[in-house]
């Protein structure tokens, strides 16, 4: 399976390459489906038209989510001031930075980027406790690091979607590394 070499992209006409085994159906359940729905909604109604954050606004409302969730990196605290600020016009909305819970890496043996002084760890696990405890209903992923973005993910009790993507070379714009020739070019 290899759908990036594929040069026809027949899928998006209606083939199924794989004979039904990447069949949602038989796994999705009535909140999956309303999810899709709302999904394929924002789609077809902004396509084009809205920004990632008014789409998740607009998604949340049509999911009748009330409570949302700010999981993000310390170094984009400015960043999530704001987002939680334009959130709140429209939604409760509880925030947790990285740092909760100020946990030492060397008492968890973990490396650190200045080995002279206490560090504190980026507590994703904790970021997602401390959200379901709030009742978030989804929770929006702002720069946490890699690794941490999935720990998060994984441990969330709500739906998550990733906000902002952290990438310190390239003004949080991962994908810079691909659409510049230059970068492609020197780094890969």
């Amino acid at each position: 399976m290899n759908c990036a070499d594929c040069k026809s992209k027949d899928c998006y006409e209606g083939k199924d390459c794989f004979n039904g085994r990447g069949d949602p159906r038989p796994h999705l359940d009535e909140q999956d489906l309303h999810m899709l729905r709302t999904a394929a909604q924002i789609e077809s109604e902004y396509y084009l038209k809205a920004t990632r954050l008014e789409e998740i606004i607009e998604f949340a409302k049509r999911m009748e989510y009330q409570t949302l969730g700010v999981a993000f990196c310390v170094g984009l605290a400015d960043e999530a001031k704001v987002i939680v600020e334009i959130l709140g016009k429209h939604f409760t909305v509880h925030s947790v930075c990285c740092k909760a819970g100020g946990l030492n890496k060397q008492e968890l043996g973990l490396s650190q980027i200045h080995s002279d002084r206490r560090e504190s760890t980026c507590n994703p696990v904790g970021q997602a406790r401390l959200l379901a405890d709030a009742g978030t209903q989804l929770n929006l992923i702002v720069g946490l690091c890699i690794g941490h973005d999935i720990l998060f993910t994984k441990h969330s009790a709500a739906p998550v979607t990733t906000f902002v993507v952290k990438d310190r070379v390239l003004a949080h714009n991962p994908l810079g590394a691909i659409t510049s020739g230059y970068h492609r070019k020197n780094r890969f």
